[in-house]
């Protein structure tokens, strides 16, 4: 109650004294009277009758504020100074109390006028006139300070009543000017801090991670602020406080009067209500930032769950695509292989646990949302365990699978040179007694091997690999059956043959020269396996001169130089990566930006695949995979071919990308001026148009063989050397491949389907005649001295001859285009390596040789590389038939040399066309039929 009444005076008052109002008319030193009772002294004021009635009020309203609730309740002691005056401004004077004193009056004193006449006329007329006072207390009129001393002591009085008491008006309205400015600070800071605490109570939390932050942000910086108020509000009551305690540091022995005492007591009890204000402030802050603090933590918490779940999920899909047993050890491995490197790349489950974790420590933090974060920690943890159960159990199905192969892989190697052992033993030297002996020896000794390769008991593999069979161990044992046979005949063959002692029959077999095992390779069978993969261009370039400086003053250049390389690898490598990302944000976020919808053209909507492509792909690529594996060989660029190698089949991807090329050039052509590019770029703030950052990726993978020849140029014998080779060679071939998907793309008018063709090998341009045995003389000598110009794409299955046709356009669409023309099959075709003596042609038939393509090369080094390549697609064909045919093919031809001749026709005729089919010679087959 008393703050109250203090600060609504002081507003009354206060305000006065910015006014500048000298407030001379009264003095309340703080002097007491016998019984404790304040004392107002009104001193001599000429201009008293001209003060303002309002004013008078506020101002003894004010000073009967200023004493304790105690002394106040005493009453008032009031002492009015006329002694200079007269009998008129002594009646004023206490009219005016009379009529303004707001407080309880225990008596008046009053020093009367001095001269006599005003002395007489006072004491006459206050006689009389004592009832207009309307004073219900003691008014008694002093003749001099003699008089007033008997009424109050002299300590109790200033110096110009004749007391002792020192007192300066000046600086008592300085100290309560400052008193009363302190009290409204703190009454102002406390509303303001009331204010700001039922804001922050009031306030929600938000639901995402940036608005929490900025929420909280914003009350720390008004919180700060509130503090910056509170401080300023402190050291003005701690300097307030030092003024008043001046004398009494000044002078130790100085007591202090009862205005100061009063004075220090309001201020103490102003600051520590300002310090209990700062307290409970500070309290409620802690806990409402506590909570918001929680609030972010756990938006990010929910944030990043929500991510890790989405992985999880993509994990999980990912190791669905595992599902493939693969059809061979080496695609098995391949599986486990990659399967492993998936796991290694994968590091959400990590990121699981460790998001699980911190959650448990929130809740152990006494998190406000508990019950929402516990069900998650359970589903991360539930989630985690139940993919790294599947992972172990898929590389144990693997496992199997791949053991199961290198079983089925044995027993078929076995069976195969079985099959050859078999086909090896001569017919001439098995009809003696010692040689039949011999060739049954080395029967039993090959059957003995059985135990290590032979499948034996196809129920105990069927319960072992139940998850894990496929067709493959079908067609193992099936042809494990096969052979056994074959040798179960060759056995009881050779005994007969053993047993004989007349001298045996000279047949006449075919020479034994002339066949061949299925695992051989033929020397000089059409069908050579004698080929290699194309070797590309090596890197040219040598140190040109002798160094005169030392080895280790030449390895520290070499070294200087690779790193020179390697920091301009890497620094383009994360601007690359930066384009492709303001590109993808820039534009292709863009185009689903339904503000910016109004801009687009409608050839350019739901476009967005044609004009950008795989470039997400690719970027994610980099970004998440590439560059940090580059970053990795940062210290050790000699070694960076292996990040090269490691990570060659995922560069594939732009073989994509430049096959769409030329859709998203015509497209971009089509809309380049549109109001979309040109928005964008404005906001993106690019010089250059969209157009030069399309070409970005094609250029990124032409810049990777020119660093790769720049660091293998400076690895000469440094360990790695041989990966960077390898690294460039194989980016060479990308190249290569991209290069010639972009012409095969190009290809018009054929009515099949490329993919059905097998991959892309090679491609080129060459001069080609044709002969026909069954066409006309004159066309075959015509067509041996015209020949026509084809483009020839030889993929795996089939060759096809297209016509070039003129270039036109401009940019991509620039490019060449093909007319089909031909295509031969590639299980129907013949090489001559050699024709018509010119060291740039060779030849292509079928059928015989009734159709004859002769083809001429651009060089003979051309020439070489194509036959090569033709005679490796042949050879494999070979190989593949061998493993579908070669069992029942080598059966039907080794029982018919077995029983010498005791073969019916139609068995003769199959053998004689199955050789042919398998493209033996022809001189075979003739004696085959004569021998018959």
């Amino acid at each position: 109650i008393l703050f109250s009444l203090t600060v609504h005076m002081c507003l009354l008052v206060y305000v006065a004294f910015e006014r500048n109002i000298e407030f001379l008319f009264f003095q309340l030193s703080w002097g007491r009277g016998k019984n404790g009772s304040p004392i107002i002294v009104f001193p001599e004021f000429p201009a008293f009758g001209e003060i303002q009635e309002r004013e008078f009020h506020n101002v003894l309203t004010y000073l009967t504020s200023i004493p304790s609730l105690s002394a106040a309740g005493v009453g008032f002691i009031l002492v009015i100074d006329r002694r200079q005056d007269r009998w008129a401004a002594v009646k004023g004077t206490l009219l005016r109390i009379a009529g303004s004193f707001p407080g309880n009056l225990q008596l008046v004193l009053v020093l009367r006028p001095t001269t006599l006449f005003q002395r007489t006329l006072s004491d006459i007329l206050f006689k009389f006139n004592k009832d207009e006072f309307k004073m219900k207390v003691p008014m008694i009129m002093l003749s001099s300070v003699t008089e007033l001393h008997s009424y109050i002591d002299r300590t109790q009085l200033t110096t110009e009543l004749g007391g002792t008491q020192e007192y300066c008006h000046e600086k008592w309205i300085s100290h309560r000017t400052a008193i009363e400015g302190f009290a409204l600070m703190v009454k102002r800071t406390a509303q303001i801090l009331q204010s700001f605490g039922t804001e922050l109570a009031e306030t929600e939390l938000p639901n995402d991670i940036q608005a929490t932050s900025n929420l909280l942000g914003t009350h720390i910086n008004k919180k700060s602020k509130m503090k910056e108020d509170l401080l300023v509000a402190l050291g003005q009551g701690s300097r307030l406080l030092e003024s008043i305690n001046e004398p009494v540091v000044r002078d130790p022995d100085h007591n202090m009067n009862q205005d100061e005492l009063e004075n220090l007591a309001t201020v103490q009890r102003l600051l520590s209500q300002l310090n209990e204000t700062e307290r409970a402030f500070d309290e409620f802050w802690e806990r409402h930032k506590t909570k918001l603090e929680q609030c972010l933590l756990l938006r990010h918490f929910e944030h990043n769950y929500r991510e890790v779940r989405c992985l999880l999920d993509q994990v999980a899909e990912r190791l669905t695509a595992f599902s493939e047993v693969g059809i061979s050890p080496a695609h098995a491995d391949h599986i486990f292989r990659e399967l492993r490197s998936h796991e290694e790349r994968v590091c959400v489950l990590d990121r699981a646990q460790a998001l699980a974790r911190e959650g448990d420590e929130l809740i152990q933090n006494s998190h406000y949302a508990e019950d929402s974060i516990q069900p998650k920690c359970i589903e991360l943890r539930a989630v985690n365990e139940e993919l790294s159960t599947y992972l172990r159990a898929k590389k144990d199905h693997l496992l199997r699978a791949i053991e199961l192969h290198h079983s089925l892989e044995r027993a078929a190697k076995w069976c195969d040179d079985g099959i050859y052992l078999l086909a090896s033993q001569p017919v001439d030297k098995c009809q003696s007694h010692d040689g039949a002996e011999s060739a049954l020896q080395e029967i039993e000794r090959y059957l003995d091997t059985a135990g290590q390769n032979k499948l034996t008991d196809p129920s105990a593999i069927c319960r072992d690999y139940d998850t894990v069979l496929n067709q493959e161990f079908r067609k193992v044992f099936q042809k494990q059956v096969s052979m056994q046979e074959m040798f179960e005949k060759r056995r009881v063959s050779l005994k007969k043959l053993a047993a004989k002692h007349t001298r045996p029959v000279q047949p006449v077999a075919p020479r034994p020269e002339a066949i061949k095992s299925p695992l051989s390779s033929p020397g000089e069978s059409l069908f050579s396996a004698d080929t290699h993969p194309v070797v590309c261009s090596q890197v040219e370039g040598q140190l040109q001169c002798n160094r005169s400086a030392s080895l280790s003053e030449e390895e520290e250049n070499l070294a200087i130089l690779r790193k020179h390389v390697m920091n301009e690898l890497l620094e383009t490598e994360r601007a690359y990566v930066e384009e492709l990302l303001c590109v993808l944000q820039g534009y292709a976020s863009e185009m689903d930006n339904p503000a910016m919808a109004s801009l687009m053209p409608i050839p350019l909507q739901n476009k967005k695949d044609v004009l950008f492509g795989n470039m997400p792909e690719i970027y994610h690529f980099h970004k998440r995979t590439f560059l940090r594996e580059l970053e990795e060989y940062e210290d050790c660029p000699e070694l960076v071919g292996r990040c090269f190698l490691e990570r060659m089949t995922d560069l594939q991807i732009y073989e994509k990308y430049c096959q769409n090329k030329p859709r998203s050039e015509s497209l971009w052509r089509q809309c380049s001026d549109c109001s979309f590019f040109q928005e964008c770029q404005k906001k993106l703030e690019h010089k250059l148009g969209l157009d030069s950052y399309l070409l970005k990726p094609v250029q990124r993978i032409t810049k990777y063989q020119l660093l790769l020849k720049e660091l293998l140029k400076y690895s000469k014998g440094c360990e790695g050397s041989e990966d960077l080779q390898e690294a460039l060679t194989s980016i060479l071939g990308i190249l290569k491949a991209v290069n010639d998907s972009m012409h095969l793309i190009a290809i018009t008018g054929y009515d099949g389907n490329m993919g059905d063709l097998g991959r892309l090998l090679m491609q080129g341009s060459f001069s080609v005649w044709t002969e026909h045995k069954k066409g006309h003389a004159k066309v075959k000598d015509m067509a041996r001295f015209k020949p026509m110009q084809r483009h020839l794409f030889l993929h795996e299955k089939a060759l096809l001859f297209c016509k070039r046709r003129e270039e036109n356009g401009e940019g991509y669409e620039k490019a060449p285009s093909y007319s089909f023309k031909q295509s031969l099959n590639m299980s129907a075709v013949g090489i001559t390596e050699n024709a018509k003596g010119d060291n740039k042609k060779f030849e292509v038939w079928c059928n015989s040789r009734e159709e004859v393509y002769i083809v001429q090369a651009p060089t003979s080094e051309v020439k070489t590389t194509w036959v090569k390549e033709i005679r490796k697609v042949l050879t494999m064909q070979l190989e593949a038939y061998r493993g579908r045919q070669g069992v029942c093919l080598w059966q039907t031809w080794f029982n018919w040399r077995c029983t010498c001749g005791c073969i019916s026709r139609p068995t003769f005729k199959l053998s004689a066309s199955l050789l042919d089919i398998m493209g033996k010679s022809k001189e075979i087959s003739q004696d085959l039929r004569k021998k018959w």
